[in-house]
């Protein structure tokens, strides 16, 4: 089975099933107890078959992200600590499968997860600044870690996901003011405008509220945004022709 596991990098429809078979233990309410064997099992296939997060496909790096951050929300302070903890030794072992150089891949499907949770879960309270002090904890006392960069990018990182709440909270100031509130997400998706994949799910956001407020047509613009990018990101990779002109007839605003 192991062999299995590992077959194309881990990357294979077994993985996921094994993956998705986790995960399921995260998406269903668990008590505390049960929780914490479940991130001591996370913590053993994480360390097992690390490419499989670090490599290839970034789909399961990013499902496992959400659903760890989902629980450094989380109302029990011992489910918060384990979360936090699992969540520190995640970004370690990317530092370390990189040859600790970055975390560059664990560090943007965390803020991409912080991203859509924000959307769909409403995290960024006290409970969850908890958590980010305590990730911070580790990365200061980690002694092995103490003559490379890991540390600076843990900080780096949570700095970065305090950012966004900030501005998710300006947002919550003016949620009876949809223009308002649109105007700041659009504020945040400029913001990440060399990171496709984060200014893609800001938009995707943007076009959830717009949706909501009945307005169509600008939830379409963002869409048409959406698929501009992706469209460019094809272009350069040498699989598409046209890339982001290719909307021009539709709107002149995609440039």
């Amino acid at each position: 089975l192991q062999r299995q596991l590992q077959q194309s990098d881990c990357q294979n429809v077994l993985m996921k099933k094994v993956f998705d078979t986790h995960m399921l233990f995260l998406q269903i309410n668990q008590s505390a107890a049960a929780l914490k064997h479940v991130f001591a099992a996370l913590r053993l296939f994480v360390g097992k078959f690390p490419s499989a997060f670090f490599q290839g496909q970034a789909d399961l790096c990013g499902s496992l992200c959400y659903e760890i951050l989902k629980c450094c929300n989380h109302r029990s302070h011992s489910t918060q600590t384990e979360a936090s903890a699992l969540l520190y030794f995640f970004m370690r072992k990317n530092f370390e499968f990189n040859k600790q150089k970055s975390i560059v891949r664990s560090h943007l499907q965390l803020i991409k997860a912080v991203s859509q949770l924000i959307a769909d879960a409403g995290i960024g309270g006290s409970r969850f600044q908890h958590s980010l002090a305590i990730i911070n904890n580790f990365a200061n006392g980690d002694k092995q870690m103490k003559n490379v960069n890991f540390p600076a990018e843990v900080k780096d990182l949570t700095k970065r996901i305090r950012t966004v709440l900030m501005a998710t909270a300006q947002m919550k100031e003016h949620e009876k003011d949809p223009e308002m509130l649109v105007d700041l997400q659009y504020s945040l998706a400029n913001s990440y405008a060399s990171t496709p994949e984060l200014r893609r799910t800001w938009l995707e956001s943007m076009a959830k509220i717009h949706a909501r407020n009945g307005d169509l047509s600008e939830a379409a613009m963002c869409y048409i945004h959406i698929a501009a990018l992706i469209a460019e990101y094809l272009k350069r990779k040498g699989l598409f022709s046209m890339g982001w002109p290719a909307f021009l007839s539709i709107t002149p605003n995609i440039k």
